[in-house]
């Protein structure tokens, strides 16, 4: 299993979500989840997002986490994720069983990666920059934790 930083994956499902939500354009088709930084790339956009949206973007995915959505995971068939779920960032599977991970009943999606057990885990959702180029668009992310 790759090693993520939980709470930035967390984080990455639930900006995923909000893209899918407010653009329909599907899920990033690649992203790099670190503890400093973080990245999501997506296709079918014609250019970077404005000053506005980026804004919304980030108010939405704080505002699904500050809802303490537990985060909980199940085994389905792969016929059965096949039917459901984009199966392309999933490596090859081993077994016929396919790990869903739901955060609460905003967002589900197949993922191998480790994940916080509840959004309250996180910490503050901060969008760092964005950028459009050949057609990808870019979201730099990072996560903010309180240091109690």
């Amino acid at each position: 299993m790759k090693v993520y930083f939980p709470p930035s994956h967390t984080a990455e499902h639930i900006l995923n979500g909000v893209m899918v939500k407010m653009f329909n354009k599907g899920r990033s088709f690649t992203s790099h989840i670190e503890r400093k930084k973080s990245k999501c790339d997506y296709k079918n956009f014609a250019e970077n997002l404005t000053e506005e949206q980026l804004s919304e973007i980030e108010r939405k995915v704080n505002e699904i986490i500050s809802m303490n959505l537990d985060v909980t995971e199940e085994f389905i068939p792969l016929a059965v994720a096949k039917e459901k779920y984009n199966l392309d960032r999933l490596p090859e599977l081993d077994n016929d069983k396919v790990r869903i991970v739901h955060i609460g009943d905003f967002d589900a999606c197949p993922c191998i990666g480790e994940h916080v057990n509840n959004t309250k885990e996180i910490g503050k959702f901060k969008i760092i920059s964005s950028g459009f180029t050949n057609g990808i668009l870019r979201i730099r992310f990072k996560i903010i934790q309180n240091e109690n």
